[in-house]
């Protein structure tokens, strides 16, 4: 005999509000996927973020459900890799929107370590990581939105307190001045974390490597996981003949986005948000631009 719980989930709530989101944090699976470019299939173990709307009428989300969507597309991808993180999250954002009838809105989020070969100045290989991003968000009845994006670690130059030490070091360097005319003079350095969020249409696969690549060249310099005294060095300097502010950073990133997608319809969303972790400052310097390609191009 079946004994019949009480779903206490579809009770009707004290107080009917429509909430936005409600959902699951932090769920960590392995995911596999392929970008048919290049043929490479990577293992990624990725953290999700799931959530539904929730109408006036539904006291509680039934979240077991999430975790089902979730396992499910992750067995599925076993068997066929998926094209994407993003299009991962898509497919649990309409599985969501089946499971869960009352709900209209879906969204996903999710983030995972991602591991790509770089070469130092003095051309030794490495292996460094990066942060990959994807989000979907879909409706019932319509379509899903997924972006791609990724955070990138790096290093800035201050070019305000490198023009100031040229103007203070004048006077001391007199006559030598000119001998080291074109060189940089010293600044104080920041770690910069800039991420980049671009949405991927159907029919126009945005790869994340090259997200990665956009980013990395917008700022002062790459930095990398493991550097000998030259190479350290050359990394300054790499910095030192390119000071950037955050600002900086995230206009060149949008230029960049605009010359490398130009098949990209107008209304794609792009999201370039830097911040340089300051050295001599207590705080740190943020700069952000949320935007359509249409906004941006000339």
């Amino acid at each position: 005999m079946n004994e019949i719980l009480p779903d206490v989930q579809a009770w009707k709530p004290k107080a009917g509000f429509k909430l936005t989101r409600v959902g699951v944090t932090g769920v960590k699976k392995p995911v596999l996927i392929s970008r048919s470019e290049t043929g490479r299939v990577s293992n990624l173990v990725a953290t999700f973020d799931v959530f539904v709307n929730l109408p006036e009428t539904q006291k509680g989300s039934h979240m077991s459900r999430n975790l089902e969507a979730i396992g499910e597309i992750m067995d599925e991808c076993v068997k066929n890799p998926a094209r994407g993180l993003e299009n991962v999250c898509a497919l649990v954002a309409r599985s969501l929107l089946e499971k869960h009838e009352y709900a209209t809105t879906s969204e996903v989020r999710a983030m995972a370590d991602y591991f790509l070969e770089r070469t130092s100045p003095s051309g030794k290989r490495s292996i460094e990581v990066y942060t990959l991003i994807a989000e979907a968000r879909a409706k019932k009845g319509g379509g899903v939105r997924k972006m791609i994006g990724v955070k990138v670690i790096g290093m800035n130059a201050c070019p305000c307190a490198m023009e100031t030490t040229k103007e203070l070091m004048a006077a001391d360097l007199g006559a030598a001045a000119a001998a080291v005319k074109g060189m940089p003079y010293i600044t104080h350095n920041q770690r910069n974390i800039t991420t980049l969020l671009l949405e991927v249409p159907e029919e126009a696969p945005v790869d994340a490597d090259d997200l990665v690549d956009i980013v990395e060249n917008s700022l002062s310099s790459p930095t990398f996981e493991i550097l000998k005294r030259k190479d350290e060095g050359e990394v300054v300097l790499r910095a030192h003949r390119n000071p950037k502010f955050v600002e900086d950073v995230v206009r060149d990133v949008l230029r960049k986005v605009v010359e490398t997608y130009s098949g990209l319809a107008d209304d794609t969303i792009v999201v370039v948000r830097s911040e340089s972790e300051e050295s001599i400052h207590k705080h740190n310097a943020f700069a952000e631009r949320e935007t359509m390609l249409g906004e941006i191009r000339v």
